[in-house]
């Protein structure tokens, strides 16, 4: 499959999953949570608190794990799972940008101190379950 068609299924299992799940390295082992996802283009984007695990997990090893895509309704369902280096941003924009009313449960608007925003670099998507040539790799 040429790269630019890779690229586009890709992009469409970003636009459809919302929820998946974050593994960072905490003492040399994984640590896996679900999360909410963004996106611009390849780049993806979670809201947390910065007073979390995930938050000092990434300041101490910014490698991470992704899996987006997989819904639950059969085997066949595409899904990618991702790796990357994640960054803390306090970006009072791209806060703004990914507040939601359902954050408000967590944090009192865009503008609390305690809200940051993990953009994630990725290095490597892997396209799985896509048909019968998966995994499909594609290097960012």
């Amino acid at each position: 499959m040429a790269q630019k068609d890779l690229k586009e299924k890709v992009l469409s299992v970003l636009d459809r999953s919302k929820f998946g799940t974050l593994a960072t390295v905490k003492n040399n082992k994984p640590h896996s949570r679900y999360m909410t996802f963004h996106h611009d283009g390849l780049t993806l984007y979670t809201p947390t608190d910065k007073d979390t695990h995930k938050a000092e997990e990434i300041d101490e090893n910014p490698n991470v794990h992704i899996l987006l895509g997989y819904n639950g309704d059969g085997l066949g369902d595409a899904y990618v799972e991702v790796e990357g280096k994640a960054v803390i941003k306090k970006d009072g924009g791209l806060k703004e940008k990914l507040w939601t009313s359902h954050m408000e449960k967590w944090f009192e608007g865009p503008d609390d101190p305690n809200y940051i925003v993990l953009e994630i670099q990725p290095t490597l998507f892997r396209l799985m379950n896509s048909d019968e040539k998966s995994p499909q790799v594609l290097e960012v």
